[in-house]
């Protein structure tokens, strides 16, 4: 009997290239599977709401400066552009010629009007 028949080759890339596909199957596999479960995790997590939080007490007498604040969604100290920028968009979601509240509309050009430092005689037509 002869070793030469049974000899083992010197080039070992020919078992390199299986074993490399191999672990790239596996590690493909793998990234697969924890990539479902964390799809899976993100979709049942529960729904967090989108939505500010507001000012859950009613107005005051006679309206402040920080509750004017409020009611545009705006710092105390902002200034005049910010202020007018806020007015509009809390206006446009309360207009009343779009459905909204004549009272809210007032509310809100009452605040408006505080912050930029005007003086309304009446103050609130309400």
């Amino acid at each position: 009997m002869s070793i030469d028949n049974y000899s083992v080759s010197e080039d070992s890339s020919e078992m390199v290239a299986p074993l490399v596909a191999g672990l790239t199957v596996a590690a493909t596999a793998l990234a697969g599977k924890y990539g479902i479960q964390a799809w899976q995790a993100f979709k049942a997590r529960p729904p967090r709401p989108r939505i500010r939080r507001f000012y859950d007490g009613g107005f005051q007498q006679t309206m402040t400066r920080r509750e004017a604040a409020l009611i545009l969604g705006v710092r105390e100290s902002a200034v005049e552009e910010k202020i007018k920028e806020a007015h509009r968009k809390v206006m446009i979601a309360n207009h009343p010629d779009a459905g909204g509240s004549h009272y809210l509309a007032s509310k809100i050009n009452e605040a408006k009007d505080v912050m930029l430092g005007k003086t309304r005689n009446s103050g609130s037509a309400f």
